[in-house]
């Protein structure tokens, strides 16, 4: 009797210590923040102070990418470590979310962490109508201070700070004092070749900037409170975005503007400061990261890759590419339709496959539920609004072409050439080997993950429910 309690205390202990041992998690979540627009990166207009401290203290990451360029769908692959196309329904936008696949916050809750957020979680969607009682990222608080006053004493924990600032605002500009205050300027900006200079873009991209500083701005209040509470170095922060920016031919695309992120990793002790990685990352990958640092084991259904291997500075096998995708973005089409593409990104091309060439990628230009305008996946900016009124003119056709027209089956891109990815060469005899090569590997990925647009006729995403409404 004395050895069996003797042994029951031991275990305790070992478990006690265990729990003490595991680190806190932040996830520092961006909306609609592309690469490379921090100062670490090479930005000279971005002021990102605390990304860059995290980026010097610990890993930055500098091939990170969505696993699709839309904001629930890109989160619900973050939640359960699945590639979209795995996930039926929450492949697309306002969707519900189905408890029928582990999702990484309830799996640290029953590990016995504390789970919570503030600021913009899983959405938009209905989770409710799926019997969610809650987020599935957990319940709200006012912010991390709060949470940490809820939570039970030296817990470990998981917390999300879902910032917006990066976010379109329907085509307001809230944060131009705070670009200014930053001191940058709208004449100095560095405009890209894939829009036009003018006062308009000019602007958006000044306001654009000044979310920016209010994200790190944010960031930088996080982690005052965390250092405060005595947790800074036994917690791993992940700070990043969910997706590439908001200005047309980003958000909703698999292009670099829509697909590309910043992201930087501090874990105190157990990574090497000021670590730079150039393997291939997906966004997808932190759901078995989490479990894996809280000494989990990743459920078989997470096709994703954990980071953890990357973290302690192991060789990076296996991570030459990443796969991006989508489906339906916003309702924008006659009878719901979608707009499906599988891409594959290396270092070198950049490949893209419109599964539906026949449809307009940026919406039906007739139809205006969502925005008020045409072409609703393209959010509503003045660099939108000018591009619309000067699509007939030289100053505009090109532009326009490039962002609102219908695209090819194929598109590949040379990137050693054309980094931003503005010319098409698929149809390019001299790519004839690069085209084989990377159509190649989305077939065999689509394969190995079981993707239902394997079957050239499946079109179940346009036939789920869509629980957005248009505005008033």
């Amino acid at each position: 009797m004395r050895f069996a309690a003797l042994l029951c205390l031991l275990l305790l202990s070992a478990l006690n210590a265990g729990a003490a041992d595991r680190p806190n998690i932040l996830l520092i979540l961006g909306d609609n923040w592309r690469f490379p627009h921090a100062g670490v990166l090479g930005d000279p207009h971005a002021r990102t102070p605390t990304f860059d401290r995290i980026a010097q203290e610990g890993v930055l990451f500098t091939h990170a990418f969505n696993p699709a360029p839309s904001c629930s769908p890109c989160r619900s692959s973050l939640l359960t470590g699945r590639a979209v196309h795995e996930l039926g329904e929450r492949a697309s936008l306002w969707s519900d979310f189905p408890q029928d696949t582990p999702v990484v916050t309830q799996l640290l809750r029953e590990a016995g962490y504390a789970i919570g957020y503030q600021g913009k979680p899983w959405a938009p969607g209905n989770a409710e109508i799926s019997g969610w009682k809650e987020n599935p990222v957990g319940p709200k608080f006012a912010g991390l201070e709060a949470f940490l006053k809820a939570r039970r004493p030296d817990q470990p924990f998981f917390f999300w700070v879902g910032n917006t600032d990066t976010a379109t605002k329907a085509g307001r500009r809230p944060y131009l004092d705070d670009a200014r205050q930053a001191g940058l300027d709208p004449a100095r900006l560095t405009i890209p070749p894939e829009l036009p200079d003018c006062e308009e873009v000019r602007l958006d991209l000044f306001n654009y900037y000044g979310g920016i500083v209010r994200l790190d701005r944010e960031a930088a209040a996080v982690l005052a409170t965390l250092a405060a509470a005595g947790e800074l170095d036994r917690t791993l922060i992940v700070y990043c975005s969910d997706n590439g920016w908001q200005m047309p031919r980003g958000l909703g695309n698999c292009y670099d503007q829509g697909s590309r992120i910043p992201l930087a990793i501090r874990w105190g002790k157990a990574v090497r400061p000021a670590a730079k990685i150039d393997a291939f990352v997906n966004l997808g990958d932190l759901a078995p990261t989490f479990l894996e640092a809280a000494g989990l084991r990743p459920p078989s259904t997470m096709t994703m890759r954990s980071l953890t291997d990357l973290l302690r500075g192991e060789p990076a096998a296996g991570r030459e590419a990443v796969f991006i995708e989508r489906e339906r973005h916003a309702d924008v089409r006659a009878g719901h339709l979608s707009y499906p593409m599988r891409a594959v990104r290396t270092r070198d091309f950049l490949y893209v496959r419109n599964l539906r060439p026949d449809r307009w990628p940026a919406g039906d230009p007739d139809n205006l539920f969502l925005h008020g305008r045409p072409f609703g996946d393209v959010d509503t900016t003045a660099t939108k609004d000018f591009l619309l009124a000067h699509q007939h003119d030289a100053l505009g056709r090109p532009f326009f072409a490039r962002i609102f027209g219908k695209r090819p089956r194929e598109e590949l891109y040379d990137l050693r050439k054309d980094p931003d990815q503005l010319t098409n060469v698929a149809a390019d005899p001299a790519y004839g080997a690069d085209l084989a090569a990377q159509r190649a590997r989305v077939d065999a990925w689509m394969r190995d993950t079981h993707d239902p647009r394997l079957d050239e006729a499946y079109d179940a995403w346009d036939r789920f429910p869509y629980y957005g409404k248009a505005p008033k």
